[in-house]
């Protein structure tokens, strides 16, 4: 009796040390949740205490790093039963997804609800309500909350943003003083440039879902789509001036939204009011935060048959306290509380709506691949460009989306191009994406030639289609057909060596391109540039094909040929090589029509003048895209530049007209580029020396038929008629100009302003705007009137250098691939 008694002991004190072991974040930090904001290293130590003490329920899955190294992962929580089986409730689900549900059995499947916190890394209340998520799911301190984890499997990504999270609390916890100060005007509420918003890169990684440009991104989609939950909720913060928003979302719903996955936003938004309404907490629904643009946290996954959905809490730049236009103090802790509430309200619809739930997923892949939507079945891009063909087919792998090669027969579709119907023929290259599978829906959003959008008043850009963004030949056809082939057929383009050939020609139009000119160029090898087309050997040569010349460069490289041959053959490159500079058509060699190509040394502009996104982007395509490392200058240092060191200077979107002086202009004058992006342009009007002009936009008629146009109940929404909020336009191109190298005579924009400007009298007027250029999304009836004529890309001579104005930005969130195309023609070639 006694040994058994001290055997009962030893197990409870034995369970008890178990549980002891499982420490509540204060517990663990040393600080209550809401006191202090908490570094990235130290969120991670908790949630892997918390992994290692509740193994019955609890498992972490790292899935990446950041560009500063930091760990990306989840957890995943459950009832034991379910975390004992969680690989085959995983792979039951992508049977669902892949329309075999009798595969399994639904009535043991449960749902999966992911929860995703703090996207935006200043919206920082996100992560600390994480930590209370995960503490309260795995302690086992409330039945209710154990049944719902029975139905349920919960994943909580902690910080989908840990690089710009830590640098806004690195900052906060820098400058905060003994005592938080609640007034907005204190340091501690206005974070320095560029924020901690964005990632390392300064991207926006809530308009990445489906871009996946970012390397955060890419690590959490593949994850995302070996899982495929049936909810997705994207935790942020808005103005701290803001009550609580939740579900359902506002006009426009992107029409291949299902009505359940509407209605079930309604079920979800008033399960999260009767919490609110418990406590007399403020929200509201409906009013903004629409459902169209399809790279956000609540549209992608919507687009992929979940249940998608945002919720704001009020708080940006709120610190531990602030006090708000209301005289009331919003305090760290009220926002973890609210950010709290509506995850476990979700947690408990899910659960208590799982059977429902499984039924309708099931049903919406079903429908995907029975009854695709939209009004084309298939759509077809030819391959006109096969290096951005090739990255096309990249991104629709990375969303899982299907897609065939070649045909050879002729069909009916919708011409991208014309807006009209044509007949066309598949060539064997031909990319042929028939909507019907699994991926339907987001299929058919990514590809649609025009968006329905049936209210304005939108957050984002309206357009996207992908033949635009990819500036590639596209059609849409209502009928259903698919290619032959899987991949596409390699042209064989085998280099043509010869012992000692009079040149070296390469192609030009794509980013490898420009890879191989760079590496050329390090080498010490001069390289020159066709300005016209040219035939040679009964070989047609378009004009920005790249020439080495034999002779010029033996000079200072006795060893050209291997040089060349080895930065070729690293870049995987082909060539070919003549024999003599006597051409059949075109212009010779000894022409100036083929102009030695410079070798740009850049400098980036940032700072508080800058928009920091836009900054990013080039800084992102500057060094991902092409391997170069800029020199990053504030805008105080542009009338500073030595031409021996910088001869290339990008100002990207913002605002530069104090900082214009004598010092920039000198440096035009002994040869610079200064490329000015959006924006950026504004800074030179009326300065001396710069030709821009303005075109004069129409001005608002005030007589009686329109000055009480707008109600008041309207007056937060947009003038329909003057806005933009992002529309695609077909440029027109002098295709003689070297900006047009790879792009011919047309280029499709991204614009997003009603900003135009007049033909440039002394410079070259490169890309215009006429009446039909208008292509597709939301442009009111007076901006399209505006924009029916003007220029958007042009270039005059400054001295011995030159000015490139770029009304739109070509590097739009590095998903623009025509405008990689058209920005590197900027930077490299001779004009």
């Amino acid at each position: 009796m006694k040994k058994t008694l001290v055997f009962f002991f030893w197990c409870l004190f034995a369970v008890s040390t178990l549980h002891a072991q499982l420490l509540s974040p204060k517990d663990f930090l040393g600080y209550d949740l809401g006191s202090n904001f908490t570094p990235h290293h130290k969120v991670v130590a908790y949630f892997e205490q918390v992994a290692r003490n509740a193994t019955q329920n609890c498992r972490l899955i790292e899935y990446g790093k950041t560009n500063e190294g930091r760990p990306l992962f989840i957890a995943v929580v459950s009832s034991p039963e379910n975390i004992n089986r969680l690989e085959e409730i995983r792979k039951n689900n992508l049977l669902l997804v892949q329309a075999q549900a009798s595969a399994i059995n639904l009535g043991k499947q449960p749902a999966i609800c992911w929860l995703s916190y703090n996207i935006h890394g200043n919206e920082a209340n996100s992560t600390e309500t994480a930590m209370k998520m995960i503490f309260t799911l795995v302690s086992n301190q409330n039945k209710q909350e154990n049944e719902w984890l029975k139905n349920t499997v919960v994943v909580i990504d902690p910080c989908l943003n840990p690089d710009g999270r830590d640098r806004y609390v690195n900052y906060f916890n820098g400058v905060v003083g003994k005592f938080p100060n609640a007034d907005p005007l204190s340091r501690e509420h206005n974070e320095p440039w560029p924020g901690g918003r964005s990632n390392h890169y300064y991207f926006d990684l809530n308009r990445d879902w489906a871009w996946q440009t970012q390397i955060e991104s890419k690590q959490r989609l593949a994850l995302y789509n070996e899982w495929m939950p049936q909810i997705h909720v994207d935790f942020h913060e808005q103005g701290f001036n803001e009550p609580y928003y939740f579900a359902p979302a506002a006009e426009p719903v992107h029409q291949d939204i299902t009505a359940f996955q509407r209605n079930f936003q309604v079920i979800v938004g008033k399960n999260n009011a009767k919490y609110f309404d418990a406590q007399g907490w403020q929200y509201f629904t409906k009013e903004k935060f629409d459902l169209l643009y399809p790279s956000y946290g609540d549209t992608y996954p919507l687009y992929n048959g979940s249940i998608g959905m945002t919720y704001e809490q009020g708080g940006i730049r709120a610190g531990l306290k602030v006090v708000t236009a209301d005289g009331d103090t919003l305090t760290l802790k009220d926002r973890i509380a609210h950010h709290f509430t509506t995850g476990m309200s979700t947690i408990e619809v899910v659960s208590l709506n799982r059977a429902k739930l499984l039924d309708e997923f099931k049903k919406y892949f079903e429908q995907s691949l029975s009854t695709p939507p939209g009004n084309y079945k298939t759509f077809v891009i030819k391959a006109s460009n096969l290096s951005r063909l090739k990255k096309l087919a990249s991104l629709l792998r990375l969303n899982k989306i299907e897609y065939t090669f070649g045909g050879g027969q002729p069909e009916k579709g919708y011409d991208y191009e014309t807006k009209k119907e044509v007949t066309f023929r598949v060539d064997r290259n031909d990319m042929i994406v028939n909507i019907q599978q699994s991926r339907a829906v987001l299929a058919n959003v990514l590809l649609e030639p025009q968006t329905l959008v049936t209210d304005s008043n939108t957050y984002d850009i309206t357009a996207w289609a992908l033949p635009y963004a990819y500036g590639l030949k596209g059609f849409a056809s209502k009928e259903s057909f698919k290619g032959k082939y899987s991949s596409i057929e390699e042209i064989n383009q085998a280099s043509t060596p010869a012992t000692k050939p009079l040149a070296w020609l390469f192609d030009w139009g794509t980013s490898e391109d420009i890879q191989l000119l760079i590496a050329l160029q390090k080498e010490g090898i001069k390289v020159r540039q066709a300005s016209h087309s040219f035939t040679i050997n009964g070989k047609a040569y378009a004009a920005g094909t790249l020439l080495v010349m034999r002779v010029e460069n033996e000079k200072r490289n006795p060893r050209l040929k291997e040089n060349l041959e080895a930065v070729a053959g690293r870049l995987n490159q082909s060539y070919q090589t003549i024999e003599s500079g006597f051409v059949e058509k075109g212009k010779d060699f000894g022409s100036d029509a083929y102009p030695l190509l410079k070798e740009p040394k850049i400098a980036l502009v940032s700072g508080n003048d800058v928009s920091s996104l836009a900054f990013g982007e080039v800084w992102f395509y500057l060094e991902h895209d092409l391997g170069l490392s800029p020199t990053i200058v504030g805008a105080k240092n542009i009338n500073d530049l030595d031409i021996n060191d910088i001869n290339t200077l990008i100002l990207p979107d913002g605002s530069y007209a104090g900082f214009m002086g004598d010092g920039l202009t000198t440096w035009l004058n002994r040869g610079g580029k200064l490329i000015l992006l959006e924006d950026a342009i504004e800074s030179v009007l009326d300065k001396k020396g710069f030709d821009i002009k303005k075109k004069e936009l129409i001005a608002k008629k005030l007589d009686k038929a329109t000055e009480n146009k707008q109600q008041f109940k309207d007056r937060d929404k947009d003038d329909f008629e003057t806005s933009i909020p992002g529309a695609i336009f077909k440029i027109q191109l002098d295709n003689s100009h070297p900006f047009s190298y790879g792009l011919g005579k047309i280029y499709y924009s991204l614009k997003t302003d009603r900003k135009i400007y007049e033909p440039l009298p002394n410079g070259w007027n490169v890309g215009l705007l006429n009446e039909h250029s208008f292509m597709a999304g939301v442009v009111g009836k007076k901006a399209k009137e505006e924009l029916k004529s003007g220029l958007l890309i042009g270039v005059q001579d400054f001295g011995q250098g030159n000015v490139v104005y770029l009304a739109n930005n070509p590097l739009f969130r590095n998903f623009w691939e025509g405008g990689k195309t058209l920005f590197g023609n900027v930077l490299f070639c001779k004009y």
